[in-house]
């Protein structure tokens, strides 16, 4: 299946996160593959983790969280036609914050999936804005269905 980054942009993020505004992190789903997905999201000044005009570590976790949660919704509605999973997150590890992203700015955030097995996904992340990485971090997360 040839997955272009048009069709991606094209899906409502809404429908493949278990989450809902004001708590919707991410912009669009800009690439899939099943080990490797990235999202694209533009800081607004209204978001609720935007503090003296700049994205919090909060924030930017929870970014790449959902990121991960996009992915896996992607993959359950679009390819296998199942319902959203809700996620967890069980352990973040080695989380590294070299700056905060500004209001208006745009941050690219890439997950690669390490491992996957028993309902847990193991991936490394990397958050960039302006071509610069402002974040990264290791994250273990746990999904099961919403019932």
């Amino acid at each position: 299946m040839n997955i272009t980054e048009e069709y991606l942009r094209s899906i409502d993020v809404h429908s493949v996160l278990p989450q809902q505004e004001p708590f919707v992190m991410i912009g669009s789903l800009t690439h899939f593959e099943m080990m490797t997905s990235t999202t694209e999201t533009k800081i607004d000044e209204q978001n609720i983790f935007v503090d003296n005009g700049k994205f919090s570590a909060a924030g930017m976790m929870e970014n790449i969280a959902q990121t991960c949660a996009a992915r896996i919704g992607f993959y359950n509605k679009y390819i296998l036609k199942k319902d959203v999973q809700m996620g967890f997150i069980g352990a973040v590890r080695n989380y590294v914050v070299k700056r905060l992203p500004e209001v208006g700015s745009t941050i690219t955030t890439k997950v690669d999936i390490l491992e996957e097995i028993f309902g847990m996904t193991l991936a490394n992340a990397e958050v960039m804005a302006n071509g610069e990485v402002v974040a990264t971090a290791e994250i273990k997360l746990s999904v099961r269905s919403i019932e």
